[in-house]
């Protein structure tokens, strides 16, 4: 399957789960893309219930956590491109952070990831997800961006069986973690009533990245 045909599988499968698929010319151009989305959004509301009871001091310093300012969390970045990312963040009014996550569990607004592959098929993003903090940016942020290069992109599951074995031996272990994403989250659990953002983001964006690799 020529690399054309995959993107446009990759996004139709991807936006059948309400995914939002653009396509990016750069980083740069996915850092500033994030940035506007962050801007634009309500910041996170942290609520609590049984704040009213008798709490021991750590329940109690939960109830007064309330995020400051929105904020985006992207670990895993080289300090180059994290670097980059802050300056137009901070030009906004934004927080940048890329570790101490369990910190700002109050309000993370954006997770910004760049995924290890992902698949035509079924439109999902794989993450290599061993590291806590990139776990929690994709599971309580509101908003999960990820960026996929287009070179990393494949047609099926099957043709990604062998990068998926040479990922789990990388750096001498295997992930702890290994995530497929694909859509925003969603159950129906309760009463078979379809719910978006009750076990992860209310919103998957994925930006394709034509890295030229």
């Amino acid at each position: 399957m020529q690399l054309n045909e995959m993107t446009d599988l990759f996004r139709q499968k991807a936006e059948l789960v309400s995914a939002k698929v653009s396509e990016v010319a750069s980083l740069k151009e996915a850092y500033e893309y994030t940035v506007d989305l962050c801007e634009k959004k309500e910041a996170c509301q942290l609520l609590v219930s049984g704040c009213e009871e008798n709490l021991s001091p750590k329940a109690e310093a939960l109830c007064e956590t309330k995020p400051t300012a929105r904020i985006i969390a992207a670990p895993g970045m080289r300090k180059n491109n994290f670097s980059e990312f802050k300056k137009l963040a901070d030009e906004r009014g934004i927080m940048l952070i890329d570790s101490g996550l369990r910190n700002h569990l109050g309000g993370i607004d954006i997770g910004f990831t760049i995924a290890d592959y992902a698949v035509a098929e079924t439109g999902s993003v794989v993450l290599d997800s061993s590291s806590e903090d990139l776990r929690l940016a994709t599971m309580v942020s509101e908003i999960h961006v990820a960026v996929v290069r287009k070179s990393t992109l494949r047609a099926t599951t099957n043709a990604l069986e062998a990068e998926l074995k040479a990922l789990m031996v990388k750096d001498g272990k295997a992930p702890s973690y290994l995530a497929f994403v694909t859509g925003a989250s969603r159950t129906a659990d309760i009463e078979r009533v379809l719910a978006l953002g009750v076990h992860g983001p209310l919103e998957l964006h994925v930006l394709l990245w034509e890295d030229k690799k």
